[in-house]
Order: C-alpha cells, then structure tokens, then sequence
C-alpha cells in the first residue's frame, strides 16, 4: 500500500491528523492529490454542506461558530472551512476567522481549517470544494463553508452547497444594493445579524419586498419561499431558528427531489472544470506558447486580430490532437 492510498485509508477511518495532511497535499497541488481525491470519492455523499456568506463585517465567523456548537450539542461531527482572503504576503490565509473560533477549535469532533481563496471569484476556491469532498469521506455529517462576501462572484459558494444561508446587517443598506450584489440571487435563506441594533425591522421588510420580486426555483418541482431570520450571534440569539430553517430546507429538497438535482448539478460543473483544466494544460503544453510569442508581434502590429491568431492555434492543436488519436488506431 503506498503512502496515498494509506493516507485515504486514515482520512476514512477518521483520523483527524490525515485529514489535515490531505487537505494539505490537496492545497499545495501535490501530484497524488488526485488519485487521492478519487480514493476518497466513493467515501462523499453523506455529509451536509452550509454555505454561509454575505458582506464583511456581517457576522459570519460568529453565526457559523454558534452553529458548529449547536450541530456538536446534536453529537454531530462538524467540519468548517474558512475561505479567507489570500495574504498578499505569504499567498496563505489570514487566521482572522481561527482566532474568533477558539471555543470550538478545542472539540475533537469540531475540525477547522482556513484556507487562502487564491484569488478565486466566489472567494471559494476549488481547493476548499475539495477540502470539504476529504471533510465528507472522514464521516463530518455537517460541513460549513464560510467565505468572503465579494458581491456578484459569491455565486460560487451556491454551487458547492447544499444550503446556502446569506448573512446580512441592519447597516448593510439598501436592499436593492444587496440584490445588485447577486447575494439575493443565491440565498435559500436569510439571516439579519446584529438585529438589536436600528433599522433591523425596516432592513427585514426591504428583505422581504425584494424577494417578493424573486423567482423561487424552477418549474420543475416546488417552490421553496426564502425567508428572513433575526439573530444577534454574538449572545446566541436565533441560531436554533437558523439551524431549524437549514433541516426545513433540507427537508424540502430530500422531498422535492431537488437536493439530488443540486449535487447532480455540481459534479457535472466539476467534471466540466477538471475538462477545461486538463485541456488548458495539454493545449499551452503542445508548443502553443512558442507559437503564440512567435506571431504575437503581427498582433501588436496589427497585422493580423487576436480571433485569427487564437483559431489557427486551436485549428493547429485540433490537427494535433487527431493526429495522435489516429497514431494510437493504428
């Protein structure tokens, strides 16, 4: 048995120190990290994962800890994954979020990691996807991924969650700026944190007016109505509403066939990923980057467009590729 496949073997068997390890190979773009990856695959499917996102400020650190502490009170197994914003020094993450969990942290069933966003739109990297696939096959029934509310891009965090619960604050304005930010697009739900400070009741029914103006799923099956939870997370205040809206929703797509659409839906979108990653890799691979220098001059000097250069090197890497396809016939 070589190291990766022992390494799978511990992750499964639910050994913390293996889980850290992995998710490390799986950070650090090791070669094994996919082999790895497709021992554990059969492993995935059981675990239920929260996205919990929204504006900076909003609280998400503190709710996603207050839920990690309710799940652990039900004697579930919980894994977090923190997507915080790439150190613009070292390319790791800042440990801001592991600071405001401590309480957890010291649970060994309660298991955190932070990871850098690498520049990733939704603020959620493929990396942390497939930190929570490792988070899964260890047996972690409840996984939170907490990410960085960047407006339009946070779509990312709906298609690797099951439940995505948007967090917003009575300051964070107008709800149509909210809705403009695409956080309205993607919530199953949302939670207005900090909801003892003014304005939290006109904040809730400027939530509510928009939604009005939502489409609620598709016609496929039906409608799940998104509704809006106070909270005020730093006493604990409406976290087991929160954690009974999220078992409603879940409830609702076990029913409605609509969680096995979902998970349908993200490993299509992963293989089309792993497709274009490979594709990219094999094409520049192929002498295309020799070739690119080389004519990229006739471009600057407009002697020829960057859609004829870009055809004929995908035209060049087509012929290539059949060319291969028939070596290997013969």
């Amino acid at each position: 048995m070589n190291r990766t496949e022992t390494m799978a073997r511990e992750v499964t068997g639910g050994d913390r120190r293996a889980v850290a390890r992995a998710i490390s190979l799986i950070e650090n773009e090791e070669e094994e990290s996919n082999f790895l990856l497709s021992t554990l695959f059969p492993f995935t499917g059981r675990g239920y994962r929260i996205g919990v996102t929204g504006p900076p400020g909003a609280g998400k650190s503190t709710i996603t800890n207050r839920l990690a502490k309710h799940y652990r009170r039900e004697g579930l197994k919980v894994g977090i994954i923190a997507v915080d914003p790439t150190s613009p020094f070292t390319g790791g993450a800042l440990l801001g979020d592991r600071i405001r969990m401590t309480d957890v942290e010291l649970d060994s069933d309660v298991f955190i990691r932070s990871m850098a966003s690498r520049g990733s739109l939704g603020g959620l990297s493929r990396k942390a996807k497939e930190a929570a696939d490792v988070l899964d096959a260890s047996g972690y029934q409840v996984i939170l991924l907490e990410t960085v509310g960047v407006g339009q891009s946070e779509l990312e965090i709906a298609r690797a969650a099951d439940t995505t619960v948007v967090i917003l604050v009575p300051e964070s304005g107008d709800g149509i700026q909210a809705m403009k930010a695409g956080l309205m697009e993607i919530a199953d739900f949302f939670v207005l944190n900090k909801a003892d400070r003014p304005g939290a009741d006109q904040a809730v029914q400027s939530i509510k007016t928009i939604l009005g103006f939502r489409q609620h799923g598709d016609s496929s099956g039906p409608m799940w109505m998104p509704d809006v939870v106070k909270t005020v997370g730093s006493e604990g205040k409406g976290v087991a509403e929160v954690a009974a809206l999220i078992a409603a929703h879940r409830e609702f797509l076990t029913a409605s066939g609509g969680l096995e659409r979902r998970r349908r839906g993200r490993l299509e979108q992963r293989i089309r990923d792993l497709v274009e990653e490979q594709l990219q890799v094999d094409f520049w691979n192929s002498h295309r980057t020799g070739a690119l220098q080389r004519e990229l001059s006739r471009v600057v000097d407009r002697d020829q467009t960057p859609y004829d250069l870009a055809g004929r090197l995908i035209a060049d890497f087509k012929n290539q590729s059949g060319e291969r396809s028939e070596g290997h016939h013969e």
